[in-house]
């Protein structure tokens, strides 16, 4: 250990003087085209003695810049001037909720080799500023795809993140409970205090980023809660309740783990034509910079997903002492890779009509992008084409550029989401903005 800690401030250093310094590099042997997919290339685990940094320093957007949209679709700028957007939910009127959210304030957990890393990592993406707690509302009045009026609709919440609206009554996903409050159509804003309907497990809040959908049938919600560590390192106890998706029974408020070993869920969304709960899920770091692939999966009640024991299936990850064989045994394979290291966290499903018959119920996936790859992976959206309710095709580049050419992170998508009016409307955190995209040809 000495001799890591020695290294230390030299590490500093460079990650200080750099922006955007990669050093420690394990650099990918894997074509990322081949990491995507049902199947996806899953290369032989590379150890790492401490993270593989190769970070992408958070750079505002140069005045008139613009993602760029790929060819036959147009993006504009719907929203700016927010405070980490992180998630999106659309209400009925057309209005536009926005989470502007930063993670809650860590305890003190004392030194340890990779939490250096990571807070140098999140400094140099912009992520160590204080969270806003806020849900504000955007209104595009005229409906020219830009927001006119924006307002705060929530406020003093507590690292906010998933929504919903059942009724006339809205739920949101704090770091450490769902919470509800009355809402009328076309309000734009919300006074009444907060209702707490089920505490969700907090603490360290390695993973703090929770979502929550309601069913179909508006009787239970369903939230995910992801790890407080990469392979459960802090020890399981501090697991408990966490990597998992929880059904929430609205009428006795009483929550049940509904699928474990799911390493960092968000994005919860309905596929339209099976009637599935689909989740994107982030994977595990330090076995290499081909390891592991992110995924986005159907979510079967009962369902095991591997982590920390196993990844992408049944292969077992051997730096978890003590395994479990028996859970291994029954870990599900995921549907669909994402690549490794993409940060793969929004996911919604095309139930508009403007992209046309091609792309209905396929799924817009926003990939947050990677920190810890060589090359970089993710920094963009795509769509992954479905049929009967599965992923039926690769992956296609629908909005990219949120890389500079001289490597800085202008922004780094993360929840996206389907307007009224079918355009795909996308949450960027770093660049603070919402971008919309819409179709051309």
């Amino acid at each position: 250990m000495k001799k890591h800690l020695v290294i230390l401030p030299a590490v500093a250093v460079l990650v200080a003087a750099g922006g955007g310094c990669a050093f420690f590099r394990d650099e990918a042997t894997v074509p990322i085209e081949q990491t995507y997919g049902p199947n996806p290339t899953l290369a032989k685990p590379r150890p790492e003695w401490i993270p593989n940094i190769n970070v992408a320093k958070a750079t505002p957007w140069p005045e008139g810049t613009l993602p760029t949209a790929a060819q036959g679709y147009a993006v504009n700028e719907f929203a700016g001037g927010l405070d980490h957007p992180r998630w999106l939910h659309v209400l009925p009127n057309g209005d536009v909720l926005v989470a502007e959210s930063n993670a809650p304030p860590k305890p003190d957990e004392g030194f340890s080799l990779r939490g250096y890393f990571m807070n140098l990592f999140q400094s140099q993406a912009g992520a160590r500023t204080e969270s806003a707690n806020r849900i504000s509302l955007l209104r595009d009045q005229d409906g020219d795809g830009v927001a006119e009026t924006r307002t705060a609709f929530l406020t003093g919440l507590n690292s906010p993140f998933g929504m919903t609206l059942l009724g006339g009554t809205l739920y949101v996903a704090n770091a450490d409970a769902v919470v509800a409050f009355p809402y009328q159509g076309g309000a734009t804003e919300i006074a009444a205090p907060a209702e707490k309907i089920v505490d969700l497990p907090a603490g360290r809040n390695h993973h703090w980023t929770k979502d929550v959908i309601a069913s179909r049938d508006g009787t239970k919600l369903y939230a995910t809660v992801g790890s407080n560590s990469n392979v459960g390192e802090n020890g399981m106890d501090e697991e408990k309740g966490r990597a998992a998706v929880h059904e929430i029974d609205l009428a006795t408020r009483q929550m049940r783990l509904f699928a474990s070993g799911l390493r960092n869920p968000n994005g919860l969304s309905w596929q339209p034509d099976s009637g599935a709960l689909w989740v994107v899920v982030n994977e595990r770091d330090e076995i290499g910079s081909d390891l592991v692939p992110d995924y986005m999966t159907s979510v079967q009640d009962g369902g095991f997903y591997g982590w920390p024991y196993s990844w992408y299936g049944q292969h077992v990850d051997v730096r978890v002492k003590p395994q479990k064989p028996d859970l291994v045994a029954r870990a599900i394979k995921p549907d669909y890779a994402l690549g490794p290291h993409t940060a793969s966290l929004g996911l919604t499903f095309n139930t508009g009509d403007l992209f046309g018959a091609k792309m209905k119920n396929g799924a817009f996936v926003g990939q947050h992008g990677s920190w810890n790859r060589a090359p970089r992976s993710g920094y963009k959206v795509i769509f992954v084409p479905f049929a009967n309710g599965k992923p039926s095709g690769p992956p296609e580049d629908i909005l990219t550029g949120f890389l500079s050419p001289d490597d800085k992170a202008l922004g780094r998508p993360v929840g996206v989401a389907i307007a009224r009016d079918g355009a795909l409307l996308v949450a960027d955190d770093v660049g603070n903005r919402i971008w919309r995209v819409t179709p051309t040809r």
